[in-house]
């Protein structure tokens, strides 16, 4: 099996990071874009898609800034992580993902995220 690298995505959102950081780090937030059914229970998210569960902990947070979840079927060096910049030139919020893949397949994840994040914009009405 190859070695997943580290990869990162960056989206210029229309909104405030406090409304933003809901979406990314509280189960309902996240059932509305990110997976059809979220729970959280003692630090451990339970993502569901077509009836299939997976759990990721949150190995680290601050407030409206990041989140960072570790799938606990994967490595433990590997994670994905929600974060949320500025652009020190335009002033604008933006959503930075960083998440783990096969070089090979960084291609279809990172549409794969698009679509999601498409999902999400419809939801904050941008």
């Amino acid at each position: 099996m190859s070695k997943k690298q580290l990869y990162t995505l960056e989206y210029p959102v229309r909104c405030s990071p406090t409304i933003l950081y809901e979406f990314l780090a509280n189960p309902t937030g996240l059932q509305e874009w990110f997976a059809e059914h979220v729970d959280e229970r003692d630090g451990i998210f339970y993502f569901t898609w077509n009836g299939s569960t997976e759990e990721a902990e949150v190995i680290e947070q601050e407030d409206e800034k990041y989140i960072r979840f570790h799938w606990l079927h994967a490595p433990k060096e590997e994670y994905f992580e929600f974060s949320i910049d500025k652009s020190e030139v335009t002033n604008q919020t933006i959503l930075v993902i960083k998440d783990f893949a096969e070089k090979r397949e960084i291609k279809d994840q990172t549409m794969l995220w698009g679509h999601q994040v498409k999902d999400l914009f419809h939801r904050l009405g941008g």
